[in-house]
């Protein structure tokens, strides 16, 4: 087999990440000693004076979301690692709000290709390097960096991480990580630090995560017990840590478990930020895919949920925000989900549905839908086919959901802007 050609520095975007593709045997490959090797030498392990990272099953995206919110508005440089994307590759890097040029991409990863030697690393592990390599050449004050997949042995453990945080614990991502939630647990908490603060936005938290926080010697913060915070009003919450108390905090458009997971990280991280930074960043923090309405009359709803945990609170918010409306739900998956329990979750919302195939070695077909779906349901080779289906049923009061995957929204997403409505 012929080694595919190196693009450099000036190349394309589009021809790296071919070459990321082809390069490594397997796109998920846990273990920490060939991409540390290279994140040492090329003197990455901490880019930015502070770093905070966030482990979770759900809500990783959103955390993230509202402390870079917060954060932009006290003033500080930010960047955020997150992944995947929805449409481009670009999106897993923002640095001050703001997707990175694809020139400054292709750098980062020729100045990758150019340090790792022999060493060969994954997609997620030469893209997360390249990463970090972009939040040291932009120089920012702050990153925040999201785990790909579990946490001890994610390719962003490699950082010198200043505050780490567990969003919510649940089972998924079986093949991986298996299905007992206190092995799930110990992975997660593979990311707190001795002496470093180590934050559990999980309620009840499956006890292996106090267990290695007081193994290392971790500063743990547990929601309900070292902080904790309360919806006071449809529009005001209020959050509690110790003796010190934030009343009358405005509702977010994110979760707001996740809203107090960050603040928690936020207070622990010595950074300067004021009461009114943190009404302003909770008033602002927004996230494509998470519960995004892209349209009215119908409304087009968008979620990433994929899983029996986040299919659950979207449930019970689509059935707040939209109680009695037809809910079309376009669903496509991938099959190392719990495909079975998060279509039974989203069934007691769904009046119609859609199911949809994806494409690629993951991917879920429509007919593997199809054996938990209730009635016969007409079956879609793609999630676009299934969204324009949804369309010309759908009447102006209706809902169209769409759901699934980040493949799912990301696809109908660009098909929806491709056409310029």
């Amino acid at each position: 087999m012929n080694q595919p050609q190196i693009p450099q520095a000036t190349s394309p975007l589009a021809m790296w990440l071919d070459y990321l593709a082809s390069i490594h045997t397997s796109a998920i490959d846990l273990g920490l000693d060939r991409v540390q090797a290279v994140a040492k030498s090329a003197n990455l392990t901490k880019p930015a004076p502070t770093v905070i990272t966030v482990a979770g099953t759900n809500g990783k995206g959103s955390t993230c979301a509202i402390m870079e919110a917060i954060l932009l508005d006290a003033g500080y440089s930010v960047g955020v690692y997150s992944s995947p994307h929805l449409i481009r590759y670009n999106e897993r890097v923002r640095v001050n709000g703001h997707d990175l040029d694809d020139e400054k991409h292709a750098q980062a990863f020729a100045f990758i290709e150019q340090q790792r030697g022999d060493i060969s690393l994954s997609f997620f592990e030469f893209g997360t390097l390249a990463a970090l390599r972009l939040f040291q050449t932009e120089s920012v004050d702050v990153v925040l960096l999201e785990v790909g997949l579990g946490g001890r042995l994610d390719a962003t453990n490699v950082v010198d991480h200043d505050v780490s945080v567990i969003t919510s614990l649940a089972i998924d991502h079986v093949d991986w990580l298996g299905d007992d939630i206190n092995v799930i647990g110990f992975e997660k908490a593979g990311i707190y630090r001795s002496g470093k603060p180590a934050i559990c936005g999980q309620p009840k938290a499956p006890s292996t995560v106090a267990a290695h926080a007081d193994d290392i010697g971790a500063e743990l913060y547990q929601v309900g017990i070292q902080y904790s915070y309360e919806k006071t009003s449809d529009l005001k919450w209020k959050w509690v840590h110790g003796s010190y108390a934030l009343e009358d905090l405005p509702v977010p458009g994110l979760p707001l478990q996740n809203a107090a997971t960050a603040l928690m990280a936020l207070a622990t991280s010595h950074l300067d930020i004021t009461d009114i930074n943190i009404v302003n960043g909770l008033n602002g923090a927004h996230l494509p895919g998470r519960m995004q309405v892209i349209n009215d009359k119908p409304t087009i709803l968008l979620d990433v949920a994929h899983n029996p945990h986040s299919a659950g609170y979207l449930v019970e918010k689509v059935a707040q925000q939209y109680a009695s409306k037809n809910i079309h739900t376009v669903v496509a998956m991938l099959h190392d989900k719990d495909i079975q329990q998060t279509l039974c979750e989203l069934s007691r919302i769904a009046s119609s549905w859609y199911p949809a195939s994806l494409q690629g070695p993951r991917a879920a077909s429509a007919d593997e839908l199809c054996q938990y779906l209730p009635g016969s349901n007409d079956k879609y080779d793609s999630p676009v086919k299934a969204f324009e289906a949804a369309m010309t049923h759908a009447k102006a009061e209706d809902v169209i959901l769409v759901v699934g995957s980040f493949h799912t929204v990301g696809e109908v997403l660009e098909h929806w802007q491709s056409k310029g409505v």
